[in-house]
């Protein structure tokens, strides 16, 4: 009965109620929406002076309806949603009006049935709705359905009688199968009839081979002695099993004997099975290197197993010096030539060698890096891995069977942003496989890629997990060493097909934990059509709201913001939207590799940019060829037409199967290869695959004693939210992480205007969060999901995350995105302090490798003092390989985040509670967390550093076995600026110590702050970091010259909406005058 009620909108969100009432514009307007935050609850929304009030109607232990009306009105019972409807249309009811005029239920535009398809590998599951009209309206679906694909299959290979059968169960039978089901029945009576008709010679043929090999099976035990063994009778009695059973009973008989036999016969010759240690083979990389202006070839063989890195002038010739992996220090990448690398080693007098190469390729030297970051976690004495590789590869197969050799998908080869070759054996920790129309079964799709896998790698897989919808399939295989770390494993699937009961299309998904980090993946097939793009956008949104995955204590936030790491992919269906006309002129283009022109078309593309879709989702650059649609067989020839009764159907070209991701803030994640391969073509879609490294975090314990160890906090305060709102309500944050051990809330705040769609709600009070462990090697990899509510129905408007690095050193403004199922909703902006007991922070495998901007005064490869050396100046936040900034167009993505250290100058709180020299925000002379330099050279040169820890400054190293310090320095920020003479052209990036921005550059009027120059500045006192220069070798900070780089207006807070509240300016006020800026900042040893 609700379900056809026209005010009833089912589990449409709160913004889209909100803009119904709001587009009707009539004080009375009303409807009923299904409750975000109580399952089983509804919520009542009416429009009263152009506001929406939004009241919950609560079931109780009888199942009787009650609204949550005013204080002071007596509640009323009623058992169905009509009845409560009708006694509220009275006044005086304790709603802000009566209800008047309900807003009509949107009527949705079911898909097209796909008459191309082949049949679907699962039968359909009935709707739960027991109405009997929507029942008749879906057993018709139903039987139409499969009728039709039933017409477009080649029945002539079957017998008279079964075609009869067939085709009598999807007109009639089908359909009372389903009426049973609904009523509770699932026995399928219709269902077993037919089989059992098909079957009948089966069953017999079944019943004679069955005891031939279960005596061949009981033969591979080993618990069986070796005299004759004589099996009852009763054994081989199958009379009363189903068909369908007896065949899962051979089937998993046959797996059975295999794998027995296999294991018998490996152990038999002495041979594992695979289950061999992965050994990569030595590579050896010819590249040049220049010494006094005289370019020379060397060889550089790189021996992963035996953790060395050898130099040979020539091929045949003995090896002049090696380096152990634990004296190789950094390697450093060219930005301005991508084939230029500096590895940076320590020789055995203490020196540092900085020596420069130029390989063939960019290809090569990122095998090079690939291979050295494989050399120095293989040898590691780190417990835990801080850094992993995860393969993710999508492939609609189009019904047909793959071929035997899949090996190139799994490597990384083909078209686009592929590897190189000698980094083709390295395996990656995670291989996350997503298959569309896959017409095998689960194991017999898992023992192919298992198979792939152990030819490339001679590694055995293990299951995470598989999960499959229809023909959608998901699957997860680690390393074996990586099975303990992998925990809580959820899967879980939605369907989006024909009224969104039928399989054909839809998500799968699965997460689970590695070690402290969330991870998420979700295998996709969306609506089919070039015309059908926003039906492929609700697709995505019904997704992200129903897919049930991750920790359930996170009910107020979508799978978007659950995890630390987030990759959607597979065959999303987007288009090239171009006329049919232009197929000729877009195959001439993909010939020529033009594909920005195309891809400006690309609707995927469009609609992100409108961020109507994937909002906040990043992708790698697409390099390769459209993946969609070829003629099988061939991958030279675009299938772009296809003859229907209807006419001719074009499928133009396109970008179908892709791979997006989405990560909390600043955290690692690089994408090292993104492409399709050119030789798999069975189907007409090629094979996508995707490589990333990824950090990860440990499940910490801490090595601290906890009576000794000082409290960790994390204060949160001068909240603003800018709300996209016509609700007439209040509003409370909550605050949700895994270091708190309980959720923690901000009190209702204040709503001070409301106007132009937005709310501005000022939270006064700040909010002091206790962490379950306060080491910052634990603490600073952690996160905060926010998430603002109404008090009205508990609903949430919007939910972020906040990064605890970002306030490593000092208060730190931040400024996020809120978002709900997908949609932008509005901001928050505040200041975030964090205190930490004393720790050191260890390197991680990451900051292994860095990106250095060239300096014209490079210093050449030859030895350097170890006393003299100095640390690469660096930058916070222009590492590609960790913020995926753009080095061609110097383009900063809008992810919905972005951090600025204040400049003002808290004191920080030391552990015995006294006062400590003030620090700025701004800390340039602030040296690496891990205690290592980046890199070394004589001329210091512009280097970009890991964004995820402090800057570094310029600093002396010591001799091994002395104490290292640092001093902070208070110095006048350098922001961004324009080039004065070039108004158009975008801003550079120049020294800005820690400050984090993912958004949008725009420009902002500077502010009124009077800074002294860092020459009359006094250096605070120097904290103790091993790896630091002491207070006598620090030098002086240079004054500014005429020759320096231009100083420049600030273009970083770019992402706010339209109407975005200002905060208090704190820059140019006292700290006394912060509400709630207490003194928490404690610093790192």
């Amino acid at each position: 009965m609700t379900n056809h009620q026209p005010w009833y909108h089912g589990n449409i969100t709160r913004s889209r109620a909100e803009d119904l009432l709001s587009n009707t514009a009539r004080d009375g307007n009303f409807l009923i929406r299904d409750s975000e935050s109580i399952q089983g609850a509804y919520a009542l929304c009416v429009l009263h002076q152009n506001c929406v009030h939004t009241y919950r109607i609560l079931p109780n232990e009888d199942k009787k309806l009650s609204v949550q009306a005013s204080e002071g009105v007596p509640i009323r019972f009623f058992s169905l949603l009509p009845e409560l409807v009708e006694a509220y249309h009275s006044p005086n009811m304790g709603l802000v009006t009566h209800l008047q005029y309900a807003v009509q239920r949107e009527e949705e535009v079911e898909e097209e049935q796909e008459h191309n398809d082949l049949p679907p590998q699962l039968p359909p599951r009935s709707s739960k709705d027991c109405d009997s009209k929507n029942s008749e309206h879906n057993c018709k679906s139903l039987s139409d359905f499969y009728q039709s694909r039933l017409q477009h299959m080649d029945l002539s290979t079957i017998a008279e009688e079964h075609q009869m059968a067939i085709q009598e169960y999807f007109r009639t039978s089908i359909c009372l199968d389903a009426e049973q089901v609904q009523c509770g029945n699932s026995n399928l009576s219709g269902l077993k009839k037919l089989t059992m008709e098909i079957c009948k010679n089966l069953n017999s043929e079944i019943s004679r081979v069955l005891p031939a090999l279960e005596v061949f099976h009981r033969t591979f035990d080993h618990q069986l002695s070796p005299e004759i063994k004589h099996f009852p009778k009763h054994m081989f009695d199958y009379s009363g099993q189903s068909i369908s059973y007896r065949l899962e009973q051979l089937t998993k008989l046959l797996y059975s004997i295999e794998d027995k036999a296999k294991s018998s016969v490996c152990e038999s010759v002495g041979y594992d099975g695979g289950q061999r240690k992965s050994v990569i083979p030595l590579v050896t990389y010819e590249v040049k290197q220049e010494s006094l202006g005289i370019s020379t070839k060397i060889l550089l063989k790189v021996d992963v197993e035996s953790g060395k890195l050898y130099f040979k002038k020539s091929k045949d010739g003995p090896e002049d010096k090696y380096f152990v992996q634990n004296k190789i220090l950094q390697l450093v990448k060219s930005q301005k030539m991508h084939t230029k690398l500096t590895v940076v080693v320590e020789t055995e007098k203490e020196k540092v060698l900085r020596k420069e190469f130029v390989f063939d390729d960019t290809k090569k030297r990122e095998g090079f890096c690939q291979l050295l970051q494989l050399m120095k976690n293989k040898h590691s004495v780190k417990p835990e891995p801080d850094m992993i590789t995860v393969f993710v590869g999508t492939w609609n197969m189009g019904n047909a069977g793959p071929p035997h050799n899949i090996k190139s998908w799994f490597q990384c080869k083909g078209q686009g942003k592929t590897q190189d070759d000698t980094a083709a054996h390295i395996p990656h920790d995670l291989y996350v496989i997503g298959t569309q129309e896959d017409p095998l079964g689960d194991r017999e799709w898992t023992d192919h890629v298992k198979g792939a896998l152990r030819s490339i790698t001679n590694i055995s897989f293990k299951q995470v997990a598989i999960h499959t919808l229809w023909n959608i399939r998901i699957v997860v295989l680690a390393k074996p060493e990586h099975e303990n770390r992998i925990s809580h494993v959820f899967s879980d699937s939605v369907k989006t097909g024909i009224a969104n009961t039928l399989g054909n299309k839809g998500a799968v998904g699965v997460s689970f934990m590695f070690n402290g980090t969330s991870f998420c993946f979700v295998n996709c097939h969306l609506t089919s059509g070039s015309e059908k793009k926003l039906r492929r956008n609700q697709n995505f949104i019904n997704i992200l709201r129903i897919l049930n995955l991750g920790d359930k204590k996170l009910n107020p936030f979508d799978i978007t913001h659950r995890f630390t790491h987030l990759f959607w992919f597979g065959d999303l269906n987007y288009r090239v939207e171009l006329p049919f006309t232009e197929a000729e002129n877009i195959v001439t283009k993909i010939k020529q590799q033009q594909y920005q022109e195309l891809l400006s078309k690309d609707q995927l593309t469009v609609e992100r940019n409108d961020e109507k879709v994937f909002l906040h989702f990043d992708e790698e650059e697409i390099t390769f060829a459209p993946t969609y649609r070829f003629e099988r067989d061939s991958r030279e020839k675009y299938a772009y037409t296809k003859a229907k009764t209807t006419g001719t159907k074009y499928n133009l070209p396109s970008w179908c199967d892709r791979v997006l991701r989405k990560s909390h803030p600043l955290v690692h994640v690089f994408c090292r290869a993104y492409g399709c391969t050119n030789d798999i073509a069975t189907s007409d879609h090629s094979p996508v695959f995707a490589s990333f490294e990824v950090g990860v975090a440990s499940q910490f314990v801490s090595k601290q004693d906890p009576d000794s160890e000082t409290q960790g906090a994390i204060q949160i305060m001068n909240c603003v939210a800018m709300l996209l709102t016509k609700s007439k309500t209040k509003f409370f944050i909550e605050f949700h992480s895994s270091c708190l051990e309980q959720r923690k809330t901000i009190s209702e705040g204040e709503n001070t205007d409301h106007s132009n769609g937005f709310v501005r709600v000022w939270f006064g009070n700040q909010v002091e969060l206790t962490p379950i462990i306060s080491d910052p090697e634990y603490l600073l990899d952690q996160h905060i999901l926010i998430c603002v509510k109404s008090t009205d129905c508990d609903e949430s408007y919007g939910e972020g995350c906040i990064a605890l690095r970002a306030a490593q050193s000092c208060y730190t403004e931040f400024h996020i995105t809120l978002t709900h199922h997908g949609e932008k909703t509005g901001t928050l902006t505040g200041g975030i302090q964090l205190r930490t007991s004393e720790g050191k922070l260890t390197e991680k495998l990451y900051d292994f490798v860095k990106v250095e901007r060239d300096d014209p005064a490079t210093s050449k490869s030859k030895g350097v003092d170890h006393s003299k050396f100095s640390v690469i100046q660096t930058h916070d936040v222009s590492n590609p390989s960790y913020m995926e900034l753009s080095l061609k167009h110097g383009k900063v993505t809008d992810r919905g985040w972005s951090y600025r250290k204040s400049q003002l100058n808290l004191p920080l709180i030391g552990p015995g509670g006294k006062k400590e020299a003030k620090r700025s925000g701004y800390d340039t002379g602030g040296h690496s967390p891990t205690g290592k330099a980046a890199a070394m050279s004589e001329n210091s040169s512009e280097m970009f550093d890991n964004p995820l820890y402090g800057s570094m400054g310029k600093s002396h190293g010591l001799a091994k076995g002395q104490d290292l310090q640092h001093k902070d320095h208070l110095t006048v920020p350098v922001s961004f600026k324009a080039s004065e003479g070039d108004v158009d052209r975008p801003p550079v990036p120049t020294p800005r110590n820690r400050s984090f921005t993912s958004s949008e550059n725009k420009h902002q009027p500077p502010t009124n702050v009077k800074l002294q120059t860092s020459t009359h500045k006094k250096p605070v006192t120097a904290s103790c970091h091993d790896g630091g220069p002491s207070a006598q070798s620090r030098p002086p900070i240079p004054a500014k010259s005429e020759t320096m780089a231009p100083k420049a207006r600030d273009h970083r807070d770019g992402s706010e909406l339209q109407g975005k509240p200002r905060l208090p300016a704190r820059l140019d006020q006292h700290k006394d005058d912060i509400p709630g800026a207490t003194n928490m900042n404690h610093p790192v040893k």
